[in-house]
């Protein structure tokens, strides 16, 4: 079974329901790590550290809250004929790598052959925002981005990348600092044709 339709799998499967921890539980917890880790929760510097914390939390996961359908809901079916790329790159974001709970941040670029209308350029970034401000991995976040994309657009063809360094990888374990992980998908046209893929890669490096 390929990665995406592992994905798909793992979409169609019930979520398991769960308590959400009290804002005062998190920050219990957070003390506890602070101990786990060696130092005293009760000295001065660190009295305010666990709110200050689960308040972060609040915004470094925000986007479980967000609704990619929502974000993508408003289209301009008014083009004036345009067909052709649209190409939203160099989108920066920061995400947090569930395996270790560590940020990876880059940028990602993302294009799109319209259709049935175009959409806003910033719910682009929206999009990414509302993806990335969760646990992830990468490869998933790649995929999760497309198929917004395919589903809320249908487009003829969608075309995403995502370029990011993961502090999991040069923060602890072989302290690679600076090496780069890129991730890519294509669909429509632009995995049908290669010409189209490389037009895309052409756009992306074009300053």
């Amino acid at each position: 079974m390929d990665a995406s339709a592992k994905l798909n799998v793992a979409k169609s499967l019930p979520k398991k329901p769960f308590a959400r921890p009290s804002r005062e539980e998190a920050e219990a917890a957070v003390r506890t790590l602070i101990a786990w880790a060696g130092d005293d929760p009760t000295r001065e510097g660190l009295l305010d550290t666990p709110r200050r914390v689960t308040k972060a939390y609040g915004e470094f996961f925000s986007g479980y809250d967000d609704d990619p359908g929502t974000i993508l809901s408003t289209t301009f079916k008014e083009a004036g004929g345009y067909d052709d790329i649209v190409l939203v790159k160099d989108i920066p974001f920061s995400s947090h790598c569930e395996h270790h709970m560590v940020p990876f941040v880059g940028k990602a670029h993302i294009a799109y052959l319209p259709h049935d209308g175009i959409v806003g350029i910033s719910k682009l970034a929206r999009l990414v925002e509302a993806f990335s401000r969760r646990l992830q991995v990468q490869e998933v976040l790649t995929a999760q981005i497309i198929d917004a994309v395919n589903e809320h657009l249908n487009p003829r063809g969608a075309a995403v990348l995502l370029e990011a360094e993961h502090m999991c990888m040069s923060m602890r374990g072989v302290r690679a600092h600076g090496a780069t992980t890129v991730t890519q998908r294509f669909s429509g046209v632009f995995a049908e044709e290669k010409s189209e893929q490389d037009r895309f890669f052409e756009m992306i490096r074009r300053r």
